[in-house]
């Protein structure tokens, strides 16, 4: 599938790299908006080429940031997936023999994937509920039922999440109690439970420990009668 890089990532041709540049780490599904870039090494790239795989790119000097065939267009869709856009206008999606492929002119299942966040790391989940990691061809594929050091990723945007006062309520409390419970169960959910986990509990305690400000802490314990998260013991 010979193609040219579509224009609308040309304008990103050797862009300064890192915070300090315009490429923000990605900490929460929150951050993610503008332009994405999947760093799995130091200064190195995940990159679309012409056959619809990927490979990981060239390291770029400092002061570099990734280069157009190491961009992708980032959509979310629903509330803790994404599907991404490569530069050769295809969307990525895993095919059969579990490669990542940008191959699909549309949108449906095997298209979307899943940041997974835990204690500050970061893994990408396929639609066959396997993380993303680069095989030995050199290949990004999604083979790892189990995230561990090789699927560990760093995810960069161009676009940085506006910072939020101390005084403004939390987005994960924004909305109803079960927004608000939903929100935080999937926030701290861990690698190996994927599941959304919600107490049956009454919440008019809830109610009262939003009032007082105490919401947070009144979630985390009925999670941890559930043992539905990596802080409960």
């Amino acid at each position: 599938m010979r193609a040219k890089i579509q224009k609308q990532n040309s304008k990103f041709q050797k862009p300064k790299h890192s915070e300090e540049s315009g490429w923000y780490k990605v900490n929460e599904y929150d951050d993610i908006q503008g332009n994405f870039a999947i760093e799995t090494d130091s200064m190195r790239y995940m990159e679309a080429i012409d056959n619809g795989l990927f490979k990981l790119g060239p390291e770029h000097e400092k002061g570099e940031g990734p280069g157009p065939e190491e961009i992708f267009t980032v959509i979310k869709t629903g509330d803790t997936k994404i599907v991404l856009k490569s530069g050769f206008d295809k969307y990525l999606s895993v095919d059969s023999r579990g490669r990542v492929a940008g191959r699909s002119d549309a949108i449906g299942s095997r298209e979307q994937f899943e940041p997974v966040f835990e204690e500050g790391k970061i893994a990408l989940l396929g639609c066959n509920n396997c993380f993303v990691a680069i095989n030995e061809a050199g290949n990004f594929v999604c083979s790892s039922l189990k995230a561990s050091e090789e699927n560990f990723v760093t995810l960069r945007c161009n676009v940085q999440k506006e910072k939020k006062s101390k005084d403004e309520v939390p987005t994960e409390e924004q909305g109803s109690l079960k927004d608000a419970e939903v929100n935080y169960v999937k926030k701290f959910q861990s690698f190996q439970d994927r599941r959304v986990k919600i107490s049956q509990e009454d919440k008019a305690a809830l109610k009262k420990a939003r009032q007082t400000g105490t919401l947070h802490e009144a979630m985390l314990d009925r999670r941890e009668k559930m043992k539905a998260d990596r802080y409960c013991k």
